[in-house]
């Protein structure tokens, strides 16, 4: 196979670029700036600059520091656009716009005012994906749904609408999707019994254009019957409804609260749909469709192109909500638009993006138990479907039955923290989670509102490992084989940066900012921040000199019994026990680090700066 492209994202940038926002891909096309949370809208979270490489980022030292002044959990990352750094916190969402010509000064703050009751019902920490930027506006999606765009140069509130209802436990933790004139938002809550859907608003006005469910009726889903497909087939008429017990796809899940891909070649956008509810999967026979799903859906008026579902009838809580990222390879000869896909259920998946072939889907954590393969047979009546291990099926093993054992955990071999893509070297470096549960289903009863999750988990390190619950890993997404493995005590909830400079940036959940050879894996640097790091690597350019910057500040599921305070070891969806080790290494935060290389070493080519030790921190 070769790779083609200097950059995954070039090729869907240049050939499509009629189609996209204008603004969002001019940013976005600038190495210097960080415009989008994903880098690109190809979700490859891959950076052009290499001022800081392999030979030098050993010398990284702190440019300069921001306190957030927000605890709980601080995912995604800040934005860099003409100058100005716009950072986010948790709830309450506060946005700070800081000028980077003038020593981080803050422009504006934007401060929402949100009923704290929503805290009740956010099933993992108060999380935040970030901002993001179009059409000269900031863009925030609310912990109450509240969607508001903000100029982007002073923070008044251009326009805001209301996407759910925290009432029955709508809530949202996820950043948007601006493209074209649209911005294009989900929900979370499927813990909560909601139904999962996306939304596209007018980017102008805020005006509702569209509306696509995860399940029930075709003309709610915007599916059609006879052209959306699934593994080269129709889906027909009712696929949903067909696969539910009565009315139970109402409360059914299927939320979409990760992250959002753009071909603007193909006008297709990217997303996939979470956990069916209830966690007890006894309570809702069938296939459950289209929970656990990846959509590929028309920017213009929402219908479905082709789904593919991952985990038909979840019994383990596999949300099917990962990034998804595009990239152009040529695959047998033969050049392939591609959508690589790391799903919670620890199966890496390759699929064709313009048909939905797979192509693809293999075990990316050598842990992972409850599935034996997925067949790969166009003639099986199987084709396409998890192979469930008996033993690790919490529906055959029944209600009020504890099944031990199960690899990998309800927050799966890896769970929101994005995957980056080097067009450099071909690989995909992806944090994952080493974690095994057990997990015993009961009955529970629908109340709007209320928590509808139906089981007991506890969690703990895979067993016969090397006794850590993470792993950050180099991955062949066409081969389906891991090239290398780092070990780490705790899982990687941190989002990788890939860069031109041959280095793979992550974070720890106790602290670290590490780089690795994006070759070898080979650990280049590491500094300890002053919390946790759930948050995702960025980088920019200014006045000729690059930067890395992420927001540390532990919590999100893995850290959920630190950022509530929760001691009982099941709480937190079973994570707090799993994670209770966590606080001897480090503490609540909330503060933005900024790296930078010493002095006039920043300028100097690679081979004329000395090599680090490695063990800065």
């Amino acid at each position: 196979m070769r790779y083609l492209l200097n950059s995954a994202g070039i090729a869907l940038l240049l050939a499509g670029a009629a189609y996209a926002n204008e603004s969002v891909m001019t940013e976005t096309g600038k190495p210097g700036q960080w415009a989008i949370q994903t880098g690109d809208y190809a979700n490859t979270r891959y950076s052009e600059l290499d001022q800081i490489n392999k030979d030098n980022v050993g010398d990284l030292r702190v440019a300069w520091t921001f306190s957030t002044g927000v605890l709980r959990g601080h995912e995604g990352s800040p934005l860099v656009i003409d100058d100005i750094m716009y950072v986010h916190t948790p709830f309450p969402n506060n946005v700070f716009a800081l000028d980077l010509a003038n020593d981080g000064k803050i422009l504006w703050s934007y401060e929402p005012q949100q009923d704290p009751n929503v805290i009740a019902v956010m099933c993992c920490d108060t999380v935040n994906r970030g901002v993001a930027y179009a059409d000269g506006m900031i863009l925030l999606h609310q912990a109450d749904t509240t969607l508001v765009a903000l100029d982007a140069k002073t923070g008044e509130e251009k326009w805001k609408v209301v996407t759910g209802d925290p009432s029955i436990g709508e809530t949202n933790t996820a950043t948007v999707l601006p493209v074209k004139d649209k911005v294009i938002v989900g929900v979370s809550g499927g813990e909560y019994g909601v139904r999962g859907r996306v939304t596209a608003y007018n980017l102008a006005d805020g005006t509702e254009l569209w509306k696509a469910y995860s399940t029930g009726p075709d003309e709610e889903m915007l599916v059609d019957p006879e052209n959306t497909m699934e593994l080269g087939k129709p889906i027909g008429a009712d696929s949903s409804l067909n696969s539910w017990e009565g009315d139970q796809w109402k409360i059914g899940g299927g939320p979409t609260w990760g992250w959002f891909s753009y071909d603007p070649d193909l006008n297709l956008f990217y997303y996939g749909t979470g956990n069916p509810s209830t966690w007890n999967p006894s309570q809702r026979p069938g296939d459950n469709k289209w929970s656990m799903t990846i959509m590929a859906r028309d920017v213009d008026t929402g219908m479905a192109k082709w789904f593919y579902q991952m985990t038909p009838h979840d019994e383990w809580d596999y949300d099917g909500v990962n990034e998804m990222i595009l990239t152009d390879q040529e695959v047998d000869g033969e050049q392939r638009k591609l959508l690589t896909h790391f799903d919670r259920n620890g199966f890496g998946y390759t699929l064709d993006r313009e048909t939905g072939e797979l192509m693809v889907a293999k075990k990316f954590d050598p842990a992972v138990n409850w599935a034996t393969e997925v067949v790969m047979d166009p003639e099986s009546d199987q084709y396409g479907r998890p192979q469930v291990v008996a033993e690790f099926s919490t529906e055959q093993n029944g209600e009020d039955v504890n099944s031990t054992g199960i690899c990998p955990a309800a927050l799966g071999s890896k769970d929101q923290q994005p995957a980056a893509y080097s067009p450099d070297t071909g690989l995909f470096y992806v944090p994952t989670n080493h974690v095994c549960m057990d997990y015993e289903p009961f009955r529970v009863a629908y109340t709007a509102g209320q928590p509808y999750v139906g089981a007991t988990l506890s969690m703990y390190p895979a067993p016969d490992s090397h006794g850590g619950m993470g792993n950050f890993i180099a991955w062949d997404n066409v081969a389906g084989e891991i090239k290398w493995s780092l070990p780490e005590q705790f899982s990687v909830w941190s989002g990788a940066l890939a860069t031109k400079g041959g280095i793979v940036f992550y974070g720890t959940l106790e602290g670290y900012l590490k780089a690795v050879d994006a070759e070898t894996g080979d650990e280049l640097y590491k500094f300890k921040t002053p919390s946790g790091i759930i948050g995702n690597v960025m980088t920019y350019e200014r006045e000729g000199k690059q930067y890395v910057g992420i927001l540390s500040g532990v919590g999100g599921w893995a850290g959920i019994g630190l950022a509530a305070g929760l001691t009982n070891p099941n709480d937190g969806l079973g994570a707090v026990g799993g994670y209770a080790a966590l606080s001897d290494y480090t503490q609540l935060g909330g503060q933005l680090t900024v790296f930078e290389l010493p002095g006039e070493m920043a300028a100097a080519p690679a081979e004329e700066t000395t090599e680090g030790d490695g063990t800065s921190g």
